[in-house]
């Protein structure tokens, strides 16, 4: 046989080969797979191992069993007893009390103030001489009250404290030629001498 007649025959057969591994199918039925055309399935300890892999930037749990490293925030435990007990003992806890009292400045009220060498009258002086509440009448007033010409005298000062100054120094307290006590308590404006009297009576 030629060699031409051999690549023939053996081209045929080939091709003769091919076409009976291929099944006919019928319109309407499924094909049936070809062994050497499915691939085979991945085993479960494959399919288990890379359900378990970590995906980019999430931490998981080391299958080993070792516990993976968490950043937490801790609160602090000065309210806890137990915690606080074993960090402190009762030495340790006088010293801490002792430095915060050594650094505690304890000031002392000093001496009302006076005018020495005048003879004008000290609303000091004044406040805790009187004990008449504010708006308790001891002294004689004429009876008309101009509200307008009260509230006019006593803005001219720059305190109710000057003006009690002056009232003492010019009419008061019996009378009150500037209109600056038309209730007759003896206290200017709104002056009030419970402060004063608050300061001595303490002292």
């Amino acid at each position: 046989m030629s060699n031409s007649l051999l690549i023939r025959a053996l081209t045929a057969g080939g091709a003769l080969a091919l076409l009976g591994a291929c099944e006919p199918v019928e319109i309407g039925q499924n094909p049936t797979p070809n062994a050497a055309s499915v691939l085979p399935l991945p085993s479960p300890m494959a399919v288990e191992q890379q359900s378990l892999a970590p995906a980019s930037g999430v931490e998981v749990d080391d299958p080993t069993g070792a516990a993976a490293s968490v950043d937490t925030t801790s609160l602090s435990d000065e309210n806890d007893f137990e915690a606080v007990a074993a960090r402190q003992s009762i030495e340790s806890d006088a010293k801490r009390l002792a430095e915060s009292r050594a650094k505690y400045v304890v000031i002392e009220p000093t001496d009302l103030p006076v005018r020495p060498g005048t003879n004008e009258i000290s609303i000091i002086e004044y406040a805790l001489r009187t004990t008449n509440p504010v708006g308790v009448q001891i002294y004689r007033r004429s009876g008309l009250y101009n509200e307008e010409l009260y509230l006019r005298n006593c803005n001219f000062y720059a305190s109710p404290s000057e003006a009690q100054q002056v009232f003492l120094k010019r009419s008061g307290p019996k009378m009150d030629w500037m209109g600056l006590d038309p209730d007759g308590d003896g206290f200017a404006c709104s002056w009030d001498p419970t402060p004063f009297r608050l300061a001595g009576s303490s002292g």
